[in-house]
């Protein structure tokens, strides 16, 4: 199967896991680049950044005609993980292959472990507490730097517990702080990105853009509850198939 095909089979599945859950999904992207695309770990965690990117642009313009997006607020805790991200994106082209493959498994498994373990958002509002929010901004920003990856099953439980958002609006808040920080990230790899397989890259951006329409249709007609659980299993999954890979 060639690599163009491959890269469209990823690109559809991992938008259909992002528009029927509302994030998490491109944390597969990377696993797929480097085993089903014969991506190094560092290409990977790059190309995932431009996959991520253009994806979560592309969803946050409809969230934002439906008026989902706090635009104030996310540019606010955007802001708390630009430097991380720029940093983090510099740390990871000097990082050995095996460890950030194993500490992106580590992360995928801690994302898998939240998804079976979700409770329902709280109905009122969390008191605004400037530090954890500074804190939680800046966490995300790294673990997007370094690892490629959106961070959107991080961002929702942080704008939701930490800023008191309804889920709706921290979803689509979410998209916006995921795209700053992507960009961000992007332009300290900007040396790096030269070298991708845009050929690859194209035809897997494209496919998660438009399965994203479909995950969203698929949410109206699956609970979303068995979706996140489906989707926590495989990607457990996955992360333990990088881990024995990466140290054996």
């Amino acid at each position: 199967m060639s690599a163009v095909i491959l890269a469209l089979i990823a690109g559809a599945v991992i938008g259909l896991a992002l528009g029927a859950l509302g994030g998490g999904g491109s944390v597969l992207a990377v696993p797929a680049l480097i085993y089903l695309l014969g991506f190094t770990p560092v290409a990977a965690t790059t190309a995932s950044l431009v996959i991520v990117t253009v994806t979560s642009a592309t969803a946050l313009t409809a969230h934002a005609r439906d008026g989902r997006v706090r635009w104030r607020t996310g540019l606010l805790f955007a802001a708390a993980g630009t430097g991380p991200a720029m940093l983090g994106g510099a740390l990871a082209g000097r990082l050995p292959a095996a460890v950030l493959a194993v500490s992106f498994a580590v992360v995928a498994a801690a994302a898998a472990i939240r998804m079976l373990r979700h409770r329902p958002a709280p109905g009122t509002a969390a008191p605004v507490r400037p530090l954890r929010t500074a804190a939680a901004g800046a966490g995300l920003g790294a673990v997007t730097g370094v690892l490629g990856v959106g961070g959107g099953f991080l961002a929702v439980p942080a704008l939701v517990n930490v800023l008191g958002m309804r889920m709706r609006a921290a979803v689509g808040t979410s998209l916006l702080v995921i795209t700053l920080n992507s960009l961000a990230a992007l332009a300290v790899r900007a040396g790096t990105a030269s070298g991708l397989d845009w050929s690859v890259i194209g035809p897997f951006a494209g496919a998660a853009i438009l399965g994203a329409w479909d995950g969203k249709r698929l949410s109206a007609k699956v609970p979303g509850d068995t979706l996140r659980r489906v989707f926590a299993v495989v990607l457990l999954a996955v992360a333990g198939f990088m881990l024995l890979d990466a140290v054996a």
